[in-house]
């Protein structure tokens, strides 16, 4: 655990380098299709690591001076209040929560664009809010026959008809809250417009997953399409690099189903496309900078498994259908894996039938598995999060990191007071709790101290853990999953 298997000061060199040489093809101005997540690509640390969360963010840093941020956002996705599940959060909040952390470290935000627009009230509610903050958008409406009516599409009545964005900077990132934003569409509105202005601009993607010069059924390949399951994403040799280079590289079929038709797009735009494969249009470096295959291997077998218990645990929620927990079982059974590959799962489960309540565990730095039962003070995954700092800090089990005389307080004002219905403490109350008591007892201090020895640890509970829970492990980065059952059997859960 906690082991390296990817170079990230390799990649930032290697992929600043390699952008910096696309640019220069395309006459000093490239659209930059950026996939997957700019900021917090948590997903690429957890299948590579040693990839750090801010990796690109990083890149584009050493590219600062030549670099535009453009966002996009779909119409529908801001109807529906799509939510970005690993934060919490609406992809039209995830937008202002970008553009703040863009600005907070100096990058250039442009606009905001929406994309398949049809007049939603919610669209223009948003974009009116945006503007209100200085913040300048754009509308691009939904084409009739987008792809496969490329004729109309590449005329004044497709992408003429959306609005055009000025840009000032020689690489203009297109990026979005989430995949299915818009992003390529985008990027081909825009070649269009710049070149009714006489600006010859280019076209290149930057999508970490799936990684081209890494084999088909490679795992970290195949954690990408657990990933994606509810999109149905399927990774595939692309049939025209291995035509035109005999070379056989990886893409996925949306990429591969839509290069034709994006070839002869770039060919009406700009007169010839400069791309033969999907593969030729990709700018990724990630697989060159992979220096423990093993690691990484292990890695995302687990992060298989995560996706596979997210799902069920959606499923459980009524989020999602069997559809994508099918696909992820297929993806299990190519990579030669079941649940019980996670090492904290067993423990978890035979603690929770020993107990006849719900437990917890958490694999330790070291692949020790500390537990956490329910007790009337504290909820299994609280005690199971106090048992790890113990054991972190090499104190006894049996010594109190905090007393009862605190806990006992905090249950009644909860109940009494606040309303609640359990007493038992979630895991961000008793961090709070340990953390007072650590400003006299020195025994909590130490515990207190070895919270971020926690990072990168695996964890595993009987029950679908309560939101303010999953969000202090996600925090603290802690790779959490839940067997898909609630704690009562209640119809609501919170």
């Amino acid at each position: 655990m906690n082991k390296i298997g990817f170079d990230n000061d390799k990649y930032l060199e290697m992929q600043s380098k390699h952008i910096m040489e696309r640019i220069k093809m395309f006459n000093n101005k490239l659209y930059l299709e950026f996939g997957g997540k700019l900021f917090d690509d948590h997903h690429a640390s957890r299948v590579l690591p040693g990839f750090q969360p801010d990796s690109k963010l990083k890149m584009l840093l050493t590219l600062k001076e030549h670099v535009e941020i453009l966002i996009v956002i779909s119409s529908f996705d801001i109807e529906k209040n799509k939510v970005r599940s690993d934060l919490g959060i609406t992809y039209d909040m995830e937008v202002l929560r970008l553009i703040d952390a863009f600005r907070g470290v100096g990058l250039y935000v442009g606009s905001v664009v929406v994309t398949q627009y049809q007049n939603q009230p919610s669209a223009d509610s948003f974009m009116k809010h945006l503007n209100k903050m200085g913040i300048k958008t754009a509308r691009h409406y939904q084409i009739p026959g987008y792809p496969n009516n490329v004729k109309y599409i590449v005329s004044e009545e497709g992408y003429g008809k959306n609005d055009y964005v000025e840009t000032t900077h020689p690489l203009v990132v297109v990026t979005a809250p989430g995949p299915g934003s818009g992003k390529m569409a985008t990027c081909l509105s825009q070649l269009y417009h710049e070149h009714k202005r006489g600006i010859k601009a280019g076209y290149a993607k930057f999508e970490t997953f799936p990684i081209w010069n890494l084999p088909l059924k490679h795992p970290v390949n195949l954690a990408y399409e657990a990933a994606t399951a509810d999109l149905n994403d399927i990774n595939m040799i692309d049939p025209f690099h291995l035509e035109a280079y005999g070379q056989t590289t990886v893409n996925y079929n949306r990429d591969v189903e839509i290069f034709p038709v994006l070839n002869t797009m770039l060919n009406m735009i700009v007169g010839e496309s400069p791309y033969k494969s999907p593969t030729d249009m990709g700018v990724n470096m990630a697989g060159n900078c992979i220096i423990d295959d093993d690691v990484c291997v292990e890695a995302s077998k687990n992060e298989i498994i995560r996706r596979y218990y997210q799902g069920l645990v959606d499923l459980r929620k009524g989020l999602i259908d069997e559809e994508p927990i099918t696909k992820i079982e297929m993806v299990m059974s190519q990579a030669n894996i079941t649940p019980e590959f996670r090492n904290c799962v067993l423990p978890c489960l035979e603690r929770a039938e020993k107990t006849g309540a719900p437990a917890c565990s958490i694999e330790m730095p070291d692949g020790t598995i500390i537990t956490g039962r329910t007790s009337s003070l504290l909820g299994s995954s609280s005690a199971a999060l106090l048992n790890a700092l113990k054991y972190l800090g090499k104190i006894d089990h049996s010594i109190f990191l905090i007393s009862p005389n605190i806990i006992e307080p905090i249950q009644k004002l909860k109940v009494e007071n606040l309303g609640n219905n359990n007493p038992r403490l979630h895991t961000d109350e008793i961090l709070i709790a340990l953390s007072i008591a650590a400003t006299t007892n020195p025994i909590s201090h130490t515990a207190l101290s070895q919270l971020p020895k926690l990072r990168g640890c695996e964890a595993h509970s009987s029950v679908i853990l309560s939101d303010v829970d999953m969000n202090v492990f996600r925090k603290l980065g802690v790779h959490i999953t839940c067997e898909p059952k609630y704690n009562t059997k209640k119809l609501y859960h919170k």
